[in-house]
């Protein structure tokens, strides 16, 4: 057995339509109904270019295989979910357009541009954009 990648991260919400705007917009995630039983008004899942959900992103009441109590706010022992992207002007124009609050991290020994920002849930996205 061997771990291939990250499969997806799952955010609970109480806002499902806000959510989903965000990540259609920041990150240009293209928004599909969660697979039955889960609902269009319970389950939104945020695919990238290439078809794979990278966020499930999931009402307060929708129904979980594993249930357990979830709490607005920071994500607790989670400190942020890291993705690696390219357009790195374009994703700061995006921000600025928004009003966005972020940082700006460059790690030059390895050729690092980070920008930390946060969701509408209070989940810290790191944005890694390496070379150039």
């Amino acid at each position: 057995m061997h771990v291939e990648a990250l499969d997806h991260v799952n955010i609970i919400t109480a806002d499902l339509e806000t959510s989903c705007a965000y990540y259609a917009h920041l990150l240009g995630l293209e928004r599909r109904d969660g697979p039955p039983p889960l609902t269009a008004q319970t389950a939104q899942w945020m695919h990238d270019q290439t078809g794979r959900a990278i966020f499930h992103l999931n009402s307060l009441d929708c129904p979980r295989a594993y249930n357990r109590e979830v709490e607005s706010g920071p994500t607790g022992s989670i400190h942020h979910i890291a993705l690696r992207c390219q357009g790195y002007d374009a994703m700061i124009a995006r921000l600025d357009g928004r009003g966005a609050d972020y940082a700006v991290n460059l790690v030059d020994a390895i050729g690092l541009r980070q920008i930390f920002t946060e969701d509408p849930n209070g989940v810290l996205l790191e944005l890694n954009f390496f070379g150039g």
